[in-house]
């Protein structure tokens, strides 16, 4: 029998799609992040920067220690070498997670995996093939998700305060719940065909991208929402110049709205809620990495992305691919109340990583924004109106024992708009980050595509594990301010009512046993002031916040060919 279902689910993949071979998925749970500690120890190609991901590895230094190589290719790979021209064909990983919420949802960064309450299974399983010019992958996805109804935002706060927060969800999209039963998708995954010349590769691919050098968040893509389609022109590795090396990506796509209502309350949402088009939105974006030859370790990068919904877009070449535009609305011939440009949503971000050798740590920053500067004089006078930015590192201590390792990494992202909306906006009320007007969120059915931790929202992440090959045991700590935009708009200067904010702990846990591997997270999350609602026993000389006391779980089971 389990013979057969191998065999079926491969079947289907193969039926079903069309992305890259011998290549670590955006995100990837295990190997994406010890590929990271693979080239922070000296084993990787120190020319690439880990900002545009999926992660090809003939990037693999040659003359490697053999226990990091063993971690992803079979040992006949390591003695031909992974950069030999010859047809290759590979049974991808079958990957199966169990995801489980009580109380309410919580968690991001999981592609086709939804914020849910109540226990969803996602699986995935592909094969690859790849010669010496072209590569195809197909690898399908599946989720069934329970889905069950929660406390979410209360009914009881009044029109005002209704009003306001209705206002951010009618810039975005991102439904507190996805439908009113259990909810099931099948989506083409993690799959691509692509050519190569040289350095360069062009696909049409449904998997995710990930643009950034961050860890837990990236500004722009990451693997919060489910992939979408999209053809792509990029570097499948460093391109060399004289003056360094070069990774990019330019991409078009197709990204659609969940159709789904934002509140769990049904007259809520008739009263204030502004419906979908119905029109799915082009998006077109590019990202560029360098690395200058003149300084190892060092990394700079430039994205930029545009959507706006199909029928308000042209068809010139400024319409096709506006990230050529002038940067700012004087040099773009765009007006201040958004009209000439069709209703276009811009993000634009700049990141830099820095890789110590010596120390096997990096430390790196990612600062984007959203909105264009009238000129370059209101963007140096005002640089953090509409802006996000992500501050990060990971340090390694290797101990006595040979691949045994102490890693410590954190990170911290800020999506709050600053305090400048005060006198920037009559009523205080700026667009948070993957928000906007006409555009919507830059978001992909009902999830973010970039931040996954809630509009106007803000987290920072500590991690310290103890590593020995792709094993790891570990503790996570977590503190997240949600929606900080809706509160100060819909509550101001008070003391009656405090932000949300969840503090938790986790418990990380990576196994391989030969060919299987068990990855697991566990966090115990404390809600200070659940949805911002008074306890029972508050009272107004004692206010006394609700708080609410939940799990997060996933389990992942993988097994390699």
């Amino acid at each position: 029998m389990l013979r057969f279902l191998n065999f079926y689910f491969v079947l289907q993949a193969f039926i079903i799609t069309p992305s890259v071979c011998q290549s670590i998925n955006a995100g990837s749970p295990v190997f994406e992040e010890a590929l990271r500690r693979i080239q922070l120890k000296g084993h990787l190609d120190e020319n690439f920067s880990f900002q545009i991901r999926p992660i090809n590895l003939n990037l693999i230094k040659e003359g490697s220690a053999h226990y990091d190589l063993e971690m992803f290719l079979p040992s006949e790979e390591i003695k031909v070498g992974i950069q030999s021209n010859r047809d290759r064909l590979l049974w991808l990983p079958i990957r199966n997670a169990l995801v489980f919420n009580s109380g309410r949802p919580y968690g991001w960064g999981n592609s086709l995996i939804i914020p849910n309450v109540g226990l969803q299974n996602y699986f995935t399983a592909g094969i690859s093939y790849s010669n010496r010019w072209m590569s195809i992958q197909l690898q399908p996805e599946f989720l069934w998700a329970q889905n069950k109804k929660y406390e979410g935002y209360p009914a009881s706060f009044g029109e005002e305060v209704d009003r306001k927060r209705f206002f951010y969800w009618n810039v975005g999209d991102y439904p507190e719940r996805f439908g009113e039963s259990y909810h099931y998708r099948a989506a083409f995954g993690q799959s691509k065909v692509s050519v190569y010349k040289g350095a360069f590769e062009l696909g049409l691919a449904s998997q995710n991208i990930w643009w950034g050098p961050g860890q837990f968040n990236a500004l722009i893509f990451s693997n919060n929402a489910q992939g979408f389609p999209h053809l792509s022109l990029n570097t499948h590795r460093p391109a060399k110049t004289p003056i360094g090396t070069i990774e990019m990506q330019l991409i078009v796509g197709q990204l659609k709205d969940s159709q789904y209502m934002p509140s769990q309350h049904k007259e809520l949402n008739e009263r204030f809620f502004r419906p979908f088009t119905g029109d799915w939105r082009y998006i077109n974006g590019m990202t560029i990495s360098y690395h200058p030859k003149w300084v190892n370790g060092l990394f700079l990068g430039i994205s930029r992305t545009f959507q706006n919904y199909n029928q308000n877009r042209g068809r010139s070449f400024a319409d096709w691919f506006p990230i050529f535009n002038g940067i700012t609305k004087e040099s773009a011939g765009l007006d201040l109340i958004g009209e000439s440009d069709r209703g276009r949503d811009q993000q634009i971000s700049i990141f830099t990583r820095y890789r110590i050798p010596k120390t096997n740590s990096e430390l790196y920053i990612e600062y984007g924004r959203r909105d264009h500067a009238l000129n370059w004089r209101e963007f140096l006078l005002n640089p953090e109106h509409a802006r996000a930015y992500i501050l990060g590192f990971t340090k390694l201590f290797e101990l006595s024992q040979q691949s045994t390792t102490i890693q410590v990494r954190a990170e911290m992202t800020q999506q709050q708009e600053s305090i400048n909306r005060m006198v920037r906006y009559l009523d205080g009320s700026g667009l948070s980050w993957h928000t906007h007007s006409r555009a919507r969120g830059f978001a992909h059915k009902g999830e973010a595509l970039g931040v996954g931790i809630g509009s106007g929202s803000n987290v920072q992440s500590l991690e310290i594990s103890y590593i020995s090959g792709l094993n790891k045991l570990g503790i996570l700590f977590e503190r997240l301010a949600n929606h900080q935009d809706f509160y100060y708009n819909a509550f101001g200067d008070q003391r009656e009512r405090l932000p949300w904010v969840d503090l938790s702990v986790g418990i990380l846990m990576d196994y391989q046993w030969e060919r299987f591997m068990v990855t697991s997270k566990s966090q115990f999350v404390y809600a200070a002031n659940y949805q911002w609602q008074l306890n029972s026993v508050s009272t107004p000389d004692a206010p006394v916040g609700m708080n609410k006391f939940s799990n997060f779980t996933q389990m992942q089971f993988m097994y390699f060919f």
